[in-house]
């Protein structure tokens, strides 16, 4: 009689190992968002970003007089728009994101963190680089392929000492792209 809990003990081991490899997989595939979005600001290349939204994804942007933005090719559109003023200011820009939660629900999940954002200026202006930072929270679905694309994605300001004071969380993506102004200051 004892065998039966000992086997059923096992058993439940072996399958939250199981489930517990699958969630590690997942985090590992939904992290890459963040680099592809890392990669696309970096390459000002708005056709990477589409890579990460599913066909029929809203964007909801920061600004409170900007309406709901649908569908990957929109969303594609607001970046080539916003990357071609970078262009033309003949500067660059970086993004980088920490995730602190990430909610499950079947083949869905909801990614809440912080971003920040690195402006450089045209060298010839002398101007310094400038900073902003945001919150913002996502919503992946995995798709049949295996793969997690965005099919909510909205955001808003924020200070960003609030990207600096966060810490790692398990595996979910905690971008270290950026140091603190504090830590630089230091020998």
């Amino acid at each position: 009689m004892r065998i039966f809990p000992i086997l059923m003990g096992l058993v439940l081991s072996f399958a939250a190992l199981a489930n517990s490899e699958v969630q590690t997989t997942d985090d590992l595939a939904i992290n890459k968002t963040y680099d592809l979005f890392s990669e696309a600001f970096d390459k000002l290349n708005a056709t990477l970003i589409g890579e990460a939204y599913t066909e029929s994804a809203c964007y909801i942007p920061e600004r409170h007089d900007k309406e709901i933005i649908r569908g990957r090719d929109a969303i594609v559109s607001v970046y080539e728009k916003f990357f071609g003023k970078i262009r033309s200011k003949n500067a660059r820009i970086e993004v980088d994101f920490r995730v602190i939660d990430r909610s499950r629900a079947g083949d869905s999940v909801t990614d809440v963190g912080y971003y920040l954002i690195r402006f450089h200026p045209a060298s010839d202006t002398g101007e310094p680089v400038s900073e902003y930072a945001g919150k913002f929270v996502t919503v992946s679905r995995k798709q049949a392929d295996g793969n997690w694309l965005l099919s909510i994605d909205s955001s808003n300001r924020s200070e960003p000492k609030f990207y600096y004071q966060t810490q790692p969380v398990g595996e979910l993506y905690f971008g270290q792209r950026f140091n603190s102004p504090d830590m630089a200051k230091k020998p």
